[in-house]
């Protein structure tokens, strides 16, 4: 019976179902992705060597030229497996994940990705099951023994059955979506993908559609014609400048103040999420960063502009270093243009609510939204009364992909930390690879329910900006004060 009386469980309401089924995209995404963001730097390397040593390439050079198919047809999906198998059960799926993938990888005649997603994860699995049903019943010397050759046992046949079986699926699976991306860019209609990708951005689906999506159909693109549109899709990071500079002029407050920096770290640094709490701030300039990201796509098509690699982070810079010869003036204009447009409509909307109060300070602006949705009283709870249960020695500042801005948000604290004399390690990480012995987990609203779900023993704190939360100085604080009464 709960404290209402009732006997029966309180029916889950609409909000929260759709909060759940959030929570359960956002997961999935966020696996997707992980097999492919602890690999940004291979895809980059295969990038830089097919930019260059491509006939096509700046540096044309048919010996080194030779490294391009082996690195896409084997060591990336190979990275993939491993990495898939990895977050399942450790280096043992790994190494049964990425032998696994050896059977797509073999049975077909194309940068198998999709092949790679499934099968790491899948050999991980089965080799924790099989581990887990052992688990007691060996006897003791027989240890090395059964692993290895479980583990070999388990791998050979996973192989076979991915070779056999799974490997023509997949490859069908691969041919449809290419012809569908294909038809899509034919009939002109590829602008219109930002109606969804710029909504997801700022639903912290940004890492699972672009690494998770685009990058995989983008690189068996790149294989064939020597570049992809896709690359450009979610990392231009034109209609987010739009917003800032929009802010930095018309805006008000701490908005105004601190749009000129964020534009900065944006732009030039590619950290995309920065300028998400600007638009959750005023939900109605989603209506900008679509108009941007449309435009911005559709100058792309015109110019037939494309990058031979995925851009990490989606830095201008980087958009620069994976642009191949001849198509700098698209990229460039295709940023350019997201910018402006985003800007024009985002200033119009911003102008037009100006005296509204609502932008007067981001703080107060971000505290605001907080109550409305019911989630300050419980985040303060939390920050108030929870320190004092044991000596806090780990903070962990945790975002989608564990980089970007959660390192942004961990630098700050840790800045704080100092200052006050705390002895208190900040670091940060993705929701993914939470540390066991994190004290207080610092995430984004939108991601706290999947970090309690992945280190519910933890004090956890929600916030809604990483760089100007005035919970960090809340949380200082009463970590300085506590310090003092137990010294």
């Amino acid at each position: 019976m709960n404290t209402n009386g009732n006997t029966f469980p309180p029916l889950a309401s609409a909000g929260e179902d759709a909060k759940s089924l959030k929570v359960k995209i956002q997961r999935f995404g966020s696996y997707l992705s992980g097999m492919i963001m602890p690999n940004i730097g291979a895809f980059i390397a295969w990038g830089l060597i097919t930019a260059l040593f491509i006939p096509t390439g700046w540096l044309p050079n048919e010996h080194l030229a030779k490294l391009v198919e082996p690195m896409i047809t084997y060591l990336l999906p190979l990275l993939i497996g491993f990495t898939g198998g990895r977050m399942v059960y450790d280096i043992r799926g790994g190494v049964v994940g990425a032998a696994a993938t050896m059977g797509v990888i073999v049975g077909t005649d194309i940068p198998m990705f999709l092949g790679a997603m499934i099968m790491g994860p899948l050999g991980g699995f089965t080799i924790k099951k099989f581990d887990d049903l052992i688990r007691g019943k060996v006897r003791s010397g027989f240890e090395m023994l059964i692993n290895n050759f479980s583990a070999g046992i388990i791998a050979a046949i996973l192989t076979i059955l991915a070779y056999q079986a799974i490997g023509p699926v997949v490859l069908a699976l691969n041919k449809t979506f290419a012809a569908g991306v294909e038809a899509i860019v034919n009939a002109g209609l590829l602008p219109l993908a930002n109606i969804f990708i710029e909504p997801g951005k700022i639903l912290f689906l940004n890492n699972a559609i672009n690494h998770g999506i685009l990058s995989p159909l983008g690189v068996e693109q790149a294989a064939k014609t020597g570049k992809s549109i896709l690359f450009l899709l979610e990392t231009n990071p034109g209609p987010g400048l739009g917003i800032l500079l929009a802010y930095w002029l018309f805006g008000r407050g701490m908005a105004k103040q601190s749009a000129p920096g964020a534009a900065v770290i944006h732009f030039f640094g590619g950290i995309h999420e920065i300028y998400f709490p600007y638009i959750l701030m005023k939900p109605l300039l989603i209506l900008a960063v679509i108009a941007g990201g449309v435009s911005a796509v559709f100058t792309f098509t015109l110019f037939h502009a494309g990058l031979v690699a995925v851009p990490s982070p989606g830095s201008i810079f980087a958009l620069l270093a994976m642009t191949p010869k001849g198509n700098y003036p698209g990229v460039l204009a295709g940023v350019i243009v997201g910018a402006v447009v985003s800007f024009l409509v985002a200033s119009l909307i911003l102008k037009r609510s100006k005296g509204d109060g609502n932008e007067e300070d981001l703080l107060k602006a971000t505290a605001k939204m907080e109550e409305m949705k019911g989630k300050k009283s419980e985040a303060v709870e939390t920050l108030v009364g929870s320190f004092a249960k044991a000596e806090v020695k780990k903070v962990v500042f945790a975002c989608d992909a564990g980089m970007g801005s959660s390192a942004m948000g961990a630098s700050i604290l840790r800045n704080k930390m100092q200052k006050a004399g705390l002895d208190i390690e900040v670091t940060n990480t993705s929701i993914n690879e939470l540390p066991q012995d994190a004290d207080i987990v610092i995430t984004h609203k939108d991601l706290t329910e999947r970090a309690k779900a992945k280190l519910p023993q933890a004090t956890h704190i929600s916030v809604e900006n990483f760089l100007n939360s005035p919970k960090y100085d809340e949380l200082v604080e009463r970590l300085k004060n506590h310090a003092d009464e137990t010294s």
